[in-house]
């Protein structure tokens, strides 16, 4: 089925990813993205509804429940009759999702759990009929008899007693979406209900967030290219001292910038989708990395939008203010941004010096595998394979990006260089350097932006797609513009000066706190 046309039915997407023999379309993980860029276009609040109830409602069930729970529930949840919601942020867990405090304890006859506790900001959660929820459960341990709370996952139907929901919450945007509490209280949950393995359930849930997240950057893409078609619009329309707007060099170069990060976001999704598609294991550091610079990239995006606008843009009637709205919690929600920095390079790290041989092989093509790249690329197991000054992607790639290429390759060993140092001198305690780890998740996200963007525009190229050309051109700007922003943040992760910085940074702030606010007086202080 091919979504180019932009037409696809409302009734059918809850459809999408389920798979034929349960009542779905069962269509690619391509083919989602491609509709969730179309929903993305329209209006974000809508598109949150519909993947709240596919892209990690449900999406546990599709990927660790058994037979007998996909029989069940899934034909319900593809017709869209059961509405479904994801259920694991508490009051006092957010990003540090272990946290929970929820509790699910086991009858005496193993029949069933017997649920307590309450989750905040549920995404379809006034109007879900089944909930994927977490609760720490007592877990005996077979070797020292010790009992330990760990995480487990269960399916809970609304109409099992006990579980209710709060108002609809007042929220900054995406307000065409139901974001509710929901409340358990001693809901008996039947034991077939558990959801994957019992005290696997953090396992499950970063299963569902990473295989969901992949979703958004597509969606962004669309949102991105509505605001680009009104920015457009109205530059070549827009007429000041004598001229289009469109004519003056500050313009052109928003809207220049616009059109790059939005064709690098939407190379990111699809490169994403398609590695999905062909089987990946491997794909959570790109589905976060995606996420990451889809949410910056449309903010901007969005910002410089209303700034071509000028006043008229500050209105609502010009619809750009509903759109920021909407997309400032996209740098929140399903991992805030801050937290996906540290979860890319710590993941990329934790692996590193092994898998010889895979390393070898992703280094000739790194367009396979992200992860390969950024946990294994070093310096060291670089010589210990033969691969002396960074791998060559030139023959992989159409020679018109040959330059882009060479910048690829550079900053492809120059990180690995950069990983190696760090691990060398951090060891086990690199997770405590966290002004070093956001500039090589930075490093990271712009090397992953370049290797989608030359990967796109070299088969753009080679099939002589239209504007296979303009697809060059921004290839190149981007790689150019990157190149240098990798090779700044890999540099200060040793610069003398950028690390006095980093150490008068944490003094400022912990002044602050200790002062509840701003230290300094104020200007006006003992003034005569």
């Amino acid at each position: 089925m091919c979504f180019l046309s932009g037409h696809f039915p409302v009734t059918s997407y809850h459809q999408v990813l389920v798979p034929e023999d349960y009542g779905g379309l069962g269509l690619s993980n391509t083919s989602y993205s491609r509709l969730v860029e179309v929903v993305g276009s329209h209006d974000l609040g809508v598109g949150i509804t519909l993947g709240a109830h596919q892209s990690i409602g449900f999406k546990g069930i599709l990927l660790v429940g058994n037979e007998e729970q996909k029989k069940k529930y899934l034909p319900k949840l593809a017709s869209g009759e059961t509405i479904a919601a994801f259920c694991l942020t508490e009051p006092t867990s957010g990003s540090d999702a272990a946290s929970i405090r929820s509790q699910a304890v086991l009858s005496e006859d193993g029949k069933y759990w017997t649920l307590n506790g309450g989750k905040l900001w549920i995404s379809n959660g006034g109007i879900a009929d089944l909930f994927t929820v977490f609760a720490k459960t007592p877990i005996k341990d077979e070797k020292t008899g010790e009992i330990k709370e760990k995480i487990t996952s269960f399916i809970v139907e609304r109409s099992f007693q006990g579980v209710t929901s709060g108002p609809p919450e007042k929220k900054m945007g995406i307000k065409a979406s139901n974001t509710a509490e929901v409340h358990f209280d001693e809901v008996k949950v039947p034991a077939e209900n558990v959801l994957g393995e019992i005290g696997e359930g953090f396992k499950v849930a970063m299963h569902i967030l990473n295989n969901g997240r992949f979703g958004m950057a597509a969606a962004l893409s669309g949102t991105m290219k509505a605001l680009i078609a009104n920015a457009t619009d109205f530059a070549v329309n827009r007429t000041q001292f004598g001229d289009k707007i469109c004519q003056y060099g500050t313009i052109q170069e928003k809207i220049a910038r616009m059109n790059v990060l939005q064709y690098v976001t939407e190379s990111m999704a699809y490169m994403l989708s398609a590695n999905m598609d062909r089987g990946a294991p491997e794909f959570q550091i790109e589905a976060a990395i995606s996420k990451m610079f889809a949410s910056e990239a449309c903010w901007w995006v969005a910002d410089e939008c209303i700034q071509i606008y000028g006043g008229m843009g500050y209105m609502k009637d010009a619809g750009i203010e509903r759109v920021m709205r909407d997309l400032r919690i996209f740098r929140i929600f399903e991992g805030t941004n801050d937290i996906l920095r540290l979860f890319v390079c710590l993941t990329g790290m934790q692996d590193a010096g092994k898998n010889l041989r895979e390393l070898q092989k992703s280094l000739q093509n790194p367009f396979g595998n992200l992860n390969v790249v950024l946990s294994e690329g070093m310096k060291r197991t670089q010589r210990a394979i033969g691969v002396d000054s960074g791998p060559s992607i030139s023959e992989h790639v159409h020679s018109e990006l040959g330059e882009s290429a060479r910048q690829c390759s550079k900053c492809i060993g120059d990180f690995g260089a950069a990983v190696e140092n760090l691990l060398v001198k951090h060891g086990k305690k690199i997770i405590e350097e966290q002004f070093k780890l956001k500039r090589l998740a930075d490093a990271a996200m712009d090397l992953y932006g370049m290797a989608a963007v030359i990967s796109r525009a070299s088969r753009s190229l080679s099939k002589n797609i239209p504007n296979a050309q303009h697809e060059a051109v921004m290839t190149k700007f981007f790689c150019d513009e990157a190149s240098r922003r990798i090779s700044r943040n890999l540099r200060t992760l040793n610069n003398a000066t950028d690390l006095t910085n980093d150490q008068r940074m944490s003094s400022i702030a912990k002044a602050v706190y200790e002062n509840g606010g701003v230290v300094q007086e104020h200007p006006l202080y003992n003034c005569k």
